[in-house]
């Protein structure tokens, strides 16, 4: 397993060992200490599965006072995903990450407590599969408006499908405190 860290030290990018032969392949996707060491703490305590089509994204969402960490790959197709460090106190704040994740790739995100969370479909279709570190609790969401100017992400879709909540989050200059 290699564990490549971000711009934001928090947020980091695991490439897990595949073992591939003419049988297909065999990936181990999450163990519990070696994860750990990597900096993904966990406990893990909610797995999610999603499934999207080309041109939609989701986000930017996160928990206010439950602040979730995100352990997020992708099972099907293609995503670029994105975390934007919301506390208010780092030194990151307002800064985000964004990776490519695909099951070609078997690369996976640690999105940890006190960041935004999206990612928007590059493939026809995809399936993202991700463990959160609390339950969700849809009174607790709360977000940022995934084209907020200050933020200046770069999303590779120039018109994506967003869903009607999403696309009146507010921008992060009016969203206030966030988390915690």
């Amino acid at each position: 397993m290699q564990v490549r860290p971000s711009r934001i030290p928090d947020v980091v990018v695991i490439e897990p060992d595949v073992y591939r032969d003419a049988r297909g392949y065999f990936v181990e996707t999450y163990h519990e200490q070696r994860y750990r060491e990597a900096g993904v703490p966990g406990p893990f305590v909610q797995d999610n599965e999603s499934r999207s089509v080309r041109g939609v994204l989701r986000g930017l969402h996160a928990q206010r006072r439950n602040a979730q960490g995100k352990l997020v790959r992708v099972l099907a197709g293609e995503i670029y995903d994105v975390a934007v460090d919301v506390r208010p106190e780092a030194p990151t704040y307002g800064q985000w990450v964004g990776v490519t994740l695909s099951a070609e790739n078997f690369l996976q995100i640690y999105v940890p407590p006190g960041f935004v969370h999206g990612f928007c479909v590059t493939s026809d279709e995809a399936i993202i599969a991700y463990k959160c570190t609390t339950p969700y609790d849809r009174e607790d969401e709360v977000g940022v408006l995934w084209s907020d100017p200050d933020l200046g992400i770069t999303w590779p879709i120039a018109a994506p499908s967003v869903s009607e909540k999403d696309a009146v989050l507010p921008r992060l200059c009016e969203a206030g405190v966030l988390i915690g």
